[in-house]
């Protein structure tokens, strides 16, 4: 490649992490950097006395430790149940796996609202386990959270596993190691750095989680993230969220971290064994592994879910579609201010606003990430790139929120009364995403044929679309269901943002399950079963584009 080529290569790349890094300090860092400042600025001179008010109350560390004590169980439960589901479904060869992989998925992307109404239709009197008493406890916290989060521990773990060589446990078991032996021994250390990734992520997500919490905990069992929102819609404190997102900011760094080692250390170990994926079929000895996995399907998966739509047909006059039928209405009593057919609406059109919102941001920062310059200085700085561009993965889409509230509320940026502000809240969540999917398919991409193509006179943009592009559009489809799940289910964010007669249906149905009456319950239930299967059936078409085009490739 020529220095001119070189010249115009490099002006395109940073053209192009021009947009995302503007959208990025605009709609993400902006609004969290006030938000701390808050905490530690008051008109203009630096003030501690919020932190040392707010930690030395007893209710913030009863919450600190509500947060690290559902987190932990959370996490710890999810990796002991999901190891085993990792072997079965991706070192195991059956009948109807790949739509036991399906069914394990659909509940990490289910909206956290349906899953916190899921659960509470399953443990409220009259529910299928009513009579344990646990509505409102620490443990249906923790169940809800395992429920969510179990696919990242056997999605994570269970790509390393199919990698795996087999052959240094055979020949443990040669030398007369038992299977329990080999497997702590040998195969247990060669997966450590997933597991420890999964781990981290889930305990962030667990640290973070809203929407499941809200419903189910209540003020019993308050996080961080609750906590905030409970300081700044109820009692208008804002210093005290302040302070309190400065600490989740704490965790959410120390997690991504955690994770983005342990990221590192499992895509090596991946490059090192890429060539020796193994399958067998089922053999006699892992018939307590399945029969886990398969209970832990049954009972934490689908009883949830089966529950939800049991309880969507219970009227009080008996069974039938009543509930379904209040839909066009707005509630017992005007609970609402439109039908939740129009929040349903909504949520479509701002999902479609929200997702092409962070296509166009995601796939530009992609484009740049999956360069591999040859000077240190440059290394340096796309990694730089890619960590910044992970940062709202983890930083609570609840303190984005708040922070649009207090940041884009005067010119010259005054989004309050403007109908892209929600959109664009989700889209900063959604970002993420989009290139965890997107980037392994443009990394995947020899660079020598970049490089052939600029030296036969291709230009930056022709060399993307004639090289990049083909490749991409195999995993857009993914990128595009996610994104559009994501929007239709995100709560947190848009808790703070969405106005009483533009409400999305998350929103709807969290107004109709804190308002009496059994009619108000009943649509809650039915809205939940709409938006869950609204949800799957976007990330099911995703994932039918993804295989067709895969297979039109071979």
């Amino acid at each position: 490649m020529d220095r001119h080529g070189g010249r115009l290569t490099a002006l395109g790349l940073g053209l192009a992490a021009l947009v995302p890094l503007t959208f990025l300090g605009l709609f993400f860092a902006w609004p969290v950097a006030s938000i701390v400042g808050r905490g530690f600025f008051v008109e203009g001179a630096l003030d501690l006395g919020a932190f040392t008010e707010v930690l030395s109350q007893g209710r913030t560390w009863r919450v600190i430790g509500y947060t690290f004590a559902q987190a932990g169980a959370g996490t710890a439960i999810a990796v002991v149940l999901g190891v085993p589901g990792a072997y079965v479904l991706y070192r195991l060869r059956f009948p109807g796996r790949t739509a036991a992989r399906a069914l394990v998925t659909v509940p990490f992307v289910l909206p956290t609202v349906v899953v916190g109404v899921a659960f509470r239709s399953l443990l409220v009197e009259g529910g299928l386990l009513g009579s344990l008493g646990a509505d409102g406890t620490f443990g249906a916290v923790v169940a809800a959270l395992v429920f969510f989060n179990y696919a990242v521990v056997v999605r994570t773990v269970g790509s390393m596993w199919a990698h795996l060589d087999p052959r240094p446990e055979q020949a443990a078991r040669a030398l007369g190691a038992s299977p329990l032996r080999a497997f702590r021994e040998v195969t247990l250390p060669a997966l450590t750095p997933a597991i420890a990734s999964a781990a981290s992520l889930v305990f962030l997500f667990c640290a973070t989680a809203f929407g499941t919490v809200l419903v189910l905990g209540g003020p019993g069992y308050g996080t961080v993230e609750t906590e905030i929102w409970v300081q700044t819609t109820q009692f208008l404190d804002l210093r005290a969220a302040a302070v309190l997102s400065v600490v989740q900011l704490v965790v959410v760094a120390v997690s991504l971290t955690a994770s983005g080692w342990s990221r590192r250390r499992r895509e090596t170990a991946l490059r090192l064994q890429a060539d020796v994926t193994r399958e067998r079929s089922v053999r006699r000895q892992d018939a307590p592994l399945v029969a886990v996995t398969a209970l832990v399907a049954a009972g934490l998966l689908l009883t949830p879910m089966a529950s939800l739509l049991v309880g969507s047909l219970r009227t009080a006059g008996g069974w039938g579609l009543g509930n379904y039928a209040n839909l066009a209405t707005t509630g017992s009593g005007g609970t609402l201010e439109v039908t939740v057919w129009q929040a349903v609406l909504n949520s479509l059109r701002i999902a479609v606003d929200a997702t092409w919102i962070a296509l166009l941001v995601g796939v530009l920062a992609c484009v740049v990430l999956s360069r591999r310059p040859r000077r240190p200085a440059e290394r340096w700085a796309v990694g730089v790139f890619d960590g910044v561009f992970m940062l709202p993965l983890g930083v609570s889409a609840v303190t984005v929120g708040f922070g649009f509230l207090i940041t884009l509320n005067r010119p010259p940026v005054d989004l309050r009364s403007s109908v892209v502000l929600v959109p664009i809240a989700q889209a900063v969540v959604a970002i993420p995403l989009v290139i965890r999917t997107l980037l392994p398919v443009l990394r995947a991409i020899d660079q020598r044929l970049r490089e052939a193509a600029s030296v036969l006179g291709a230009s930056p943009g022709r060399v993307f679309a004639a090289v990049d592009l083909p490749v991409l559009g195999r995993s857009l489809g993914l990128a595009v269901g996610f994104c559009f799940a994501v929007s239709l289910g995100e709560f947190g964010a848009t808790s703070f943002l969405s106005r009483p007669d533009r409400p999305t249906l998350p929103v709807v149905i969290f107004r109709l399950i804190g308002q009496p009456g059994t009619d108000n319950l009943g649509m809650a239930l039915a809205a939940s079963v709409v938006l869950a299967l609204l949800t799957t059936a976007v990330i099911a078409a995703a994932e039918r584009l993804r295989v067709q085009s895969a297979g039109a490739d071979l």
